[in-house]
């Protein structure tokens, strides 16, 4: 059973992003476990990974959008999550993404961050957006770069400062 049934779905060559499903929650609990989490809220245990897991979902229900859960097409494991948050406390919607251990380096952030974030802009009027980047994150500093975000200005969220990468424009007004 994919939760919630209304979260589109969108293909691209390597990936499917997609709604959430019971059995994705392995794979997010075992990043939000990890190290590699440390730049979203992390490591954390399992029970707070339940909650980042339901509060996805209830992401969609809210606000009509959020995070997809990306699947990697040709092997069918979850390779992480990318899409919109527009959480308490933020400024404005974000583009935000987690790619899973395993499916770094491949360019599957890339290509699924470009989808999200079109298909964000057409259908959900989430336009010339924003990401809250830590400036240790190079990784993630690397792919706003890539696509073709600018440094708009330091900023802080949840009480860590960051950066904060504006989007180009999906839709010509």
């Amino acid at each position: 059973m994919s939760i919630p049934p209304h979260a589109p779905t969108i293909d691209t060559s390597d990936l499917i992003l997609r709604g959430y499903r019971e059995d994705d929650f392995e794979a997010m609990a075992s990043f939000g476990a990890s190290e590699r989490a440390r730049f979203v809220g992390g490591p954390q245990d399992q029970w707070s990974s339940w909650r980042a897991f339901l509060a996805g979902i209830g992401h969609w229900t809210l606000r009509g959008y959020g995070m997809w859960m990306v699947e990697h097409r040709e092997t069918g494991q979850v390779a992480g999550r990318v899409g919109m948050i527009f959480n308490d406390g933020w400024h404005e919607p974000e583009l935000g993404w987690h790619i899973y251990d395993g499916f770094e380096g491949k360019g599957y952030a890339y290509q699924a961050c470009l989808a999200a974030r079109s298909y964000s802009a057409r259908h959900f009027g989430l336009d010339a957006v924003i990401s809250y980047i830590s400036p240790e994150n190079i990784r993630s500093v690397a792919l706003a770069d890539r696509l073709d975000a600018r440094f708009e200005c330091e900023g802080e969220l949840l009480g860590k400062p960051c950066h904060i990468y504006r989007h180009p424009r999906e839709v010509n007004p």
